[in-house]
């Protein structure tokens, strides 16, 4: 089965990283390879393009979730780190919907969906979800059907 397209450019961008020396880029992009490959072997078979987004997204948010945990216990240099490591991941993510994009969208999965009241909040998220994976923060989606439900 042929490559697919982000694991051309992480192998690409890996032998950039290394022709640069540029060590911190160098450690993030083998690290997503490695959890890619780990993907891979648990499901014991090739990842498509919407699972290695969702291993992509997946570690994006692991390290948003730390991030806020390095905040608030004072620690700047792990947050700098972080937020290193959160720009080049960024990097490989699909275009982000703009704020005007998501509301949209967000109104028509609650048009369609029928929804009127939060207790019906799981059946726009997903209807929602499936649409914007990888292309807006699931916190800033959730918050935008609250509103809309109220």
């Amino acid at each position: 089965m042929p490559e697919t397209a982000l694991a051309q450019k992480l192998l690409a961008d890996q032998k950039e990283a290394m022709k640069a020396k540029d060590k911190f880029r160098l450690s993030v992009i083998r690290m997503l390879r490695s959890e890619l490959q780990n993907e891979a072997i648990a499901k014991n078979a090739p990842l498509d393009d919407r699972e290695e987004l969702a291993v992509l997204t997946r570690e994006v948010k692991r390290r948003k979730d730390a991030l806020k945990d390095f905040e608030r216990s004072g620690r700047p240099d792990l947050v700098e780190s972080l937020n290193l490591e959160i720009e080049i991941l960024g990097k490989y993510l699909p275009e982000q919907l703009s704020d005007r994009e998501l509301k949209k969208i967000v109104l028509e999965a609650i048009a369609e969906s029928g929804a009127t009241s939060r207790q019906e909040m799981g059946k726009v998220m997903s209807l929602l979800m499936p649409r914007i994976k990888g292309r807006a923060d699931g916190n800033k989606v959730r918050q935008l059907v609250e509103e809309h439900l109220e």
